[in-house]
């Protein structure tokens, strides 16, 4: 079983950046791949992007392209999401999500179905 942690929501101005993090225990980190998904009120889940799980390889959905960043330490059991240039738009509840990878280590799960654990979700606010 894996736990996931997320932390570093808040309310923020438009423009603004924040940085989210994600602790994974229950595993060896090394062998999960990570998502970062989000999911505003009254609308579906979206699938923000995704790390394989040596953190070489990356993905991004449209919407963030150029501003999200996802990176991660495995030292540190920890998945980061930097969120810069934040708009209204980004208001959602954050949600950090791993699968036990069967591929090589720069493979990413860029299929919402293939996460397993999820987070419990921190509230990102971006106020105009």
């Amino acid at each position: 079983q894996v736990q996931l942690v997320e932390s570093g929501g808040g309310l923020v101005q438009a423009g603004a950046s924040l940085r989210l993090s994600c602790a994974a225990s229950g595993r060896t980190f090394s062998s999960l791949a990570m998502g970062w998904f989000r999911q505003a009120p009254g609308k579906e889940r979206e699938f923000v992007g995704a790390i394989s799980r040596s953190g070489s390889g990356t993905w991004y959905a449209d919407s963030v392209t150029g501003r999200f960043t996802i990176s991660r330490d495995n030292d540190k059991n920890t998945v980061y999401l930097q969120l810069n240039s934040l708009k209204p738009e980004d208001t959602a509840t954050y949600y950090c999500a791993a699968v036990l990878s069967a591929y090589n280590s720069a493979f990413v799960y860029k299929g919402s179905r293939d996460y397993v654990y999820w987070g419990q979700g921190t509230q990102v606010t971006v106020s105009s």
